[in-house]
């Protein structure tokens, strides 16, 4: 699906200088989405280029989060052009068909969808792609561990317990295919009152960072829960963008220096995984 030459990952129609993450949950209804594309937002302030790839093909939702209204354009029958939204590109199968329309596929059909999605895409010289996986440890995260092992896991979870106990099922799958978890970012993490500056931990409190320790890993950010994260996702604004100065504009910014001060650039040495298990 790609070579890695010179610390570099090669694509048929690009490169991935920095960094491949793949953006994962144990659950749905946690915001991982919401996370992958402002946290891609985050890096392209830090004037990082970046790309997206929303592998939750049966439940995607990157376009709209994003903004994205172009189609991709075919070049040829093994190139496509894909959409562009203030320098961040990205692709999709909400792209391809209606937003109102199931995508009906099996496992094949879904491992089909990413491998195009790296090899006919002209990203052209990108620092870093963002995978949007699907919540929990089925075919999509198991086939990214597979085929792309030089991607980095990051998780993405709520502080309750029954969302970090799923998430850690994440850690487990990881952990049996040798792939690195390079951190987990809490979400929802508290509400702070406008008037007052109190912090409600509405959905518990250090669930995440319960999570990293139980991983051995790094708890990158807790994300406070605001109204307007949520108008703005539906709105294809997000906020980072729109709002760089608010708190959680910030606490984006900081997760996204975290992982770019990290060390940079793919092992060639690393081959794709050919393990065969059953993880859910």
């Amino acid at each position: 699906m790609y070579d890695v030459k010179d610390k570099k990952v090669v694509l048929e129609h690009g490169t991935i200088n920095k960094g491949i993450i793949a953006v994962a949950s144990g659950k749905g209804g946690v915001g991982k989405s919401t996370v992958t594309v402002n946290l891609a937002t985050a890096l392209a302030e830090l004037g990082y280029k970046v790309g997206i790839i929303d592998a939750d093909v049966r439940g995607f939702s990157v376009p709209r989060i994003l903004g994205v209204t172009d189609k991709p354009r075919a070049v040829s029958e093994k190139e496509i052009i894909p959409p562009e939204v203030k320098g961040i590109k990205a692709i999709s199968m909400g792209s391809f068909v209606d937003e109102n329309s199931p995508v009906i596929w099996r496992a094949p059909l879904l491992a089909g969808a990413l491998e195009q999605f790296f090899k006919d895409v002209r990203w052209g010289e990108i620092d870093y792609m963002l995978i949007d996986l699907p919540p929990g440890t089925g075919d999509m995260p198991l086939n990214i561990m597979q085929k792309v092992p030089h991607a980095e896991t990051l998780v993405v979870t709520t502080p309750q317990v029954t969302a970090t106990k799923v998430a850690g099922r994440i850690g487990a799958m990881a952990d049996k295919m040798d792939h690195k978890i390079i951190g987990v970012v809490e979400n929802m993490a508290y509400y702070r009152c406008s008037e007052c500056g109190h912090k409600d931990y509405i959905f518990g409190e250090d669930g995440g960072k319960d999570l990293a320790d139980f991983m051995e890993t790094e708890l990158l950010g807790q994300l406070p829960l605001i109204s307007e994260v949520r108008r703005r996702s539906d709105s294809g604004n997000p906020i980072v963008f729109d709002e760089p100065e608010s708190e959680i504009s910030q606490e984006f910014i900081k997760i996204a220096k975290k992982l770019a001060e990290r060390e940079q650039g793919f092992d060639e040495k690393v081959e794709p995984l050919k393990l065969n298990m059953d993880v859910n």
